[in-house]
This record gives C-alpha cells, sequence and structure tokens, in this order.
C-alpha cells in the first residue's frame, strides 16, 4: 500500500514494487499483519511530512526472512517480531533495523501482540512516566473505548486508580465498564462527575488522546498539581493558548511520543517485556475492534478517522 501524494484516505494506492533491500543493520520481515494506528492517518494527511512516495503503517508482525550479519545476537531467521515508529507495515514485506526488532513471546498470538506493541506501549508510559499513577488517584481517560483507552483503563485499575472514561455512545461505555472504569460517561458530563466524587478539588490526572474537543474542559477539572496529558490529537490538534490558562493549580502539561519512551534498545524490549507481564496476569486485556485485508486500508482509515471504531484495528496481509 504506498501513498503517492498527501490527503483523504482515497490517496492509499494497492500497487508493486520492488522487494526491498537491506543494508547494515537491517532485517527483512515478512509481515502478517499491520496495526492502524492514528499516527498512520498524520502521515497521510500530511501533518506529520513523509518523503513521498512512502508506504505507511509504523507496527507491525512478521516473521524475519533476512538478517544482515550485524544483527543483534538475539535474532534468528525464522523467529517472530514485531515492531513500532517504523514506516513500511502496510505490505508483504518490510525492512526494519535489526536493533528494533521486539521477539513475540510464543503464547501471543499476532493479533493480541499487535495489540499490545504501540497501544500497550502507550498505555504503560503513561501510567508510569507520563504521570505515575498511585492509589486511589482519580483518572480520567478520554476516548475510553479506543485501543489505547481500554488498555490504559484496565491498566490504571490494576494500579488502584478509580477511572472515570468517557466516550461517545452508549456502547463505548459499555466497553469502557467492562474494561473495569468505575464511571462511564458522555464528553458533556464529565466535568461535573469529576467534582461531585472529589469534593470539588478535582481529579489528578486527565490522559487525552482527543485533543481539541476535550482540552479546555479537562483542564478545568484538574485538581491543583494535578497532570494533563495530551497524547494525541483524535479530534484535531490543540491550539495555541496562553500559559497562564494552566497557572491555576500549577498544572502539569505534558505531550508525551512513545518513542522518546523507548530510544534504545534496552528502554524498548524492558517496556515490551511489562506490557507482555501485563497481559499475561491480566493488567491488560486486549480488544480487537477489526481486522481487514490489506485491500481495505482505505475503510480501515475511514473508520477510524470517523472514530467509529473501539478497540485496535489491523491489516491482515
Amino acid at each position: 500500500m504506498q501513498i503517492q501524494r498527501v490527503g483523504g484516505p482515497e490517496v492509499l494506492h494497492l500497487c508493486e514494487v520492488d522487494s526491498p533491500f537491506l543494508t547494515s543493520g537491517d532485517a527483512l520481515i515478512k509481515v502478517s499483519s499491520a496495526g492502524v494506528n492514528f499516527i498512520d492517518i498524520y502521515h497521510r494527511l500530511g501533518r506529520y511530512p513523509m518523503v513521498l512516495p512512502f508506504t505507511p503503517g509504523i507496527e507491525g508482525v512478521g516473521v524475519i526472512t533476512e538478517l544482515t550479519a550485524d544483527a543483534p545476537d538475539n535474532l534468528r531467521v525464522g523467529d517472530r517480531v514485531g515492531w513500532v515508529m517504523t514506516p513500511g507495515a502496510y505490505a508483504e514485506y518490510a525492512v526494519v533495523a535489526s536493533e528494533r526488532l521486539i521477539p513475540i513471546p510464543r503464547e501471543i498470538s499476532d493479533q493480541d501482540a499487535i495489540a499490545l506493541l504501540v497501544q500497550g506501549m502507550t498505555a504503560h508510559y503513561l501510567a508510569h512516566d507520563s504521570h505515575q499513577i498511585q492509589p486511589g488517584e482519580i483518572a480520567v481517560v478520554h476516548s475510553g473505548a479506543g485501543g489505547v483507552g481500554l488498555l490504559l483503563t484496565r491498566y490504571l485499575k490494576s494500579r488502584g486508580a478509580l477511572v472515570v472514561a468517557t466516550a461517545s455512545t452508549a456502547h463505548k461505555r459499555e466497553l469502557a465498564q467492562m474494561a473495569g472504569a468505575d464511571h462511564a460517561l458522555g464528553y458533556e458530563d464529565f466535568k461535573d462527575l469529576i467534582m461531585d466524587i472529589s469534593d470539588g478539588i478535582g481529579a489528578h490526572v486527565v490522559y487525552d488522546g482527543v485533543g481539541l474537543d476535550t482540552f479546555d474542559t479537562s483542564i478545568s477539572c484538574l485538581r491543583p498539581h494535578a497532570s494533563m496529558v495530551v497524547y494525541g490529537a483524535a479530534s484535531g490538534p490543540v491550539p495555541a493558548f496562553e500559559l497562564s490558562k494552566i497557572s491555576k493549580g500549577s498544572i502539569f502539561l505534558t505531550r508525551p511520543s512513545l518513542g522518546d519512551f523507548i530510544a534504545d534498545r534496552r528502554s524498548l524490549l524492558g517496556r515490551a517485556d511489562e506490557v507482555f507481564s501485563a497481559f499475561h496476569r491480566g493488567d491488560m486485556q486486549v480488544a480487537i475492534g477489526g481486522c481487514y485485508p490489506l485491500a481495505q486500508a482505505e475503510q480501515a482509515h475511514r473508520d477510524l478517522e470517523a472514530r467509529k471504531t473501539t478497540g485496535k484495528l489491523m491489516l491482515t496481509i
């Protein structure tokens, strides 16, 4: 699947190209599945510019078919691996720097692995690094039925938090509650609930993957010294604002990105291992919202962009 010009989902073009070639430090992967993420949409739109033409998809799972001699010692041809933050997953074969490959445990399926890579590691750094959640803290999780939202809700509950999830429909709110949310409600109602359950003080943290539509209300429902964590922009980017907006209460505002928390191989594998362990314990629960063949990547983008979906979307190759 190739993008030759930026634009809407219709610019995704299924085509045949030469097999990719390896340079030093690379691995050739026969792709079995690719994750569909909002960053793929941002690349397609040109919001995060890429050199044209390019193959989208920053997350995949597959089997190593070729390695250069300087690959890490724990990788072999035939190993099943995953990767994140490297474009090219919407294809039969992808070239990935071997040091960025994550061995997938035998007992974890391709579908579960795809759900746990970008979104599971995102949920992990949100709960540990962007704001280190403590037992009893009140956490707001926007888009609580999305891929990150469901994983994060379950994980925050395992850490002892009280979770208020927001979602746009009754069905999505039910899914958030099934993942462990103490309260699940619409975007227009969450501030009143937060103030009610916190005796008017506010939440300890808001995890916001929505952006534009929720930012102002989220800021207004935080207690002093709380954290506003904006990790996505499903409704559009947050525009420039006067810094004094967060001075009342001395609120901590952060716009984190997964790449900064997995910058070296040790950090990458360590965080992946913790996510896989959380999955085995039941502290992260995978929800696959849709599997599309590669040829239907356009429809997958349309569904995700319209915010019609729940859980993880993936392409099968």
